[in-house]
């Protein structure tokens, strides 16, 4: 029977922009690697397929009121591997701003020291803030990002697949580490890059990372039908998850891939309280902890520094309030989805800021536990998702109900696992052990230098 696959997605004290202000939110500070640790050992204990951490390559401009800051992911990762022994782990990377061999080695490393455990969440940076510290002088555009993660993913593909699954011998007796004849070279001279490898440790237990991505732009779609395996989305109601869904599967079988082996995981934020009417007073009190003047920069800030300084918030929006998303080089396929929503429903800009500020533009729902499992499950059973990317808006306290009161339902459903089959992520997700690619790169000189 197939079964919805969860992951546990930690930012911030909770996904609500005012969730740090929330008296049930943790008070460990979020540098303290006990409060990710704890989370990841919760989601581990409920047998969830993986935690998730995101990653922003600078400081955002609202600092003052909003914490959106965290240790670094992939140091974090390490940290949880030793602290877990189940749960996947995944982390985000950017291709913009990372060199490729270095990124290799260091996911390399994390899934030998996870025992085959670990994700890679793959982003093409946008953010500003980001070119200004890695000594760009502004922007990449939508396009050249992705160009350049083409070539990127050829390059780490090929450096992951240097070493032959039986490249190492280890035979103390014959004096033999590893077979030099199963290693090799890359070689890769490209636009971008020029990487000769081989990579300097062995195949790791799941011979890559399971590849996650985000994108949901044309380009993002398209990408993600070559390369990804798990596909983070946002949604804020099911006919678009269903519309996303169904035309991601489509790309994806054109490429020649199963669609079975590309899951789609829209991002959920549930406020869950003991009725209806008190997860909606409990989403009331959440909104009102937010300040709507950092909604209002947030939301420039994605719409990539657009001045809304001058919109009132409690006039209904119009789309001629918003800038062209189709010409937006940031995150445009967020901004779609934000525009959208001004031309159906016609909010008021207070309004507006009030349902990003849950979740960034995923979708959100306030009720009983089990209106929250009978919405999963119709998004699950009507072709809208493969399972979800949980993103409670208040850490510890909203990830506890929903362990205690929507999780159960779920499992006497027959719809969530209550128990490990595996101990990969891989196994989690269902998704096969890629083979060492057939290209034939040369093998590596004998008097290659250290």
């Amino acid at each position: 029977m197939r079964q919805m696959h969860l992951n546990l997605f930690i930012q911030g004290r909770g996904h609500h922009e005012a969730a740090w202000r929330h008296p049930k939110s943790s008070s460990l500070p979020l540098t303290d690697i006990n409060y990710t640790v704890e989370l990841a050992q919760k989601a581990e204990a409920h047998c969830f397929d993986a935690i998730f951490l995101a990653d922003v390559l600078g400081l955002w401009n609202d600092v003052e009121g909003t914490p959106f800051n965290w240790l670094e992911p992939l140091t974090t990762l390490a940290a949880l591997a030793m602290a877990t022994s189940r749960v996947g782990l995944i982390a985000t990377c950017s291709t913009t701003y990372t060199e490729p061999y270095n990124l290799a080695r260091q996911f390399a490393s994390l899934d030998h020291i996870s025992r085959g455990r670990i994700g890679w969440n793959i982003v093409t940076s946008w953010a500003p803030q980001a070119a200004s510290n890695f000594g760009g002088a502004g922007q990449i555009g939508l396009a050249d990002r992705y160009e350049r993660a083409e070539e990127y993913m050829a390059v780490v593909k090929a450096l992951w697949d240097s070493w032959a699954d039986d490249a190492v011998l280890d035979d103390r007796l014959g004096g033999r580490y590893a077979d030099r004849t199963r290693v090799k070279a890359i070689k890769h001279k490209g636009a971008h890059y020029q990487v000769q490898g081989p990579l300097n440790m062995p195949r790791s237990p799941q011979g890559r990372p399971v590849f996650v991505q985000a994108g949901a732009s044309d380009t993002g779609k398209r990408f993600a039908a070559r390369h990804a395996e798990v596909v983070f989305t946002a949604h804020l109601d099911e006919v678009s998850a269903k519309a996303f869904y169904t035309e991601l599967k489509q790309l994806v079988a054109a490429e020649g891939r199963h669609p079975d082996q590309v899951l789609i995981l829209p991002g959920l934020s549930p406020i869950i309280g003991a009725s209806d009417a008190e997860a909606e007073q409990y989403a009331e009190a959440l909104n009102e902890l937010s300040d709507p003047e950092i909604g209002r920069a947030r939301l420039s800030q994605r719409f990539g520094g657009f001045d809304f300084s001058h919109l009132p918030l409690d006039t209904p929006l119009s789309v001629s309030d918003f800038p062209d998303p189709g010409k937006n080089e940031a995150s445009r396929s967020r901004m779609e989805a934000v525009v959208a929503v001004v031309a159906r429903e016609r909010p008021s800009l207070r309004k507006l800021l009030a349902k990003l500020a849950g979740a960034r533009g995923h979708f959100t729902l306030a009720g009983s536990p089990e209106k929250i499992a009978d919405v999963m499950q119709a998004w699950f059973e009507r072709g809208a998702a493969d399972g979800f990317n949980l993103m409670p808006p208040v850490l510890p306290h909203q990830l506890d109900l929903f362990t205690a009161e929507v999780l159960p339902l779920l499992q006497q459903r027959g719809l969530v696992r209550r128990g490990y089959g595996g101990e990969t992520l891989r196994s989690h997700f269902g998704l096969a052990r890629p083979a060492v690619s057939s290209g034939q790169p040369e093998a590596m000189p004998y008097d290659q230098g250290a």
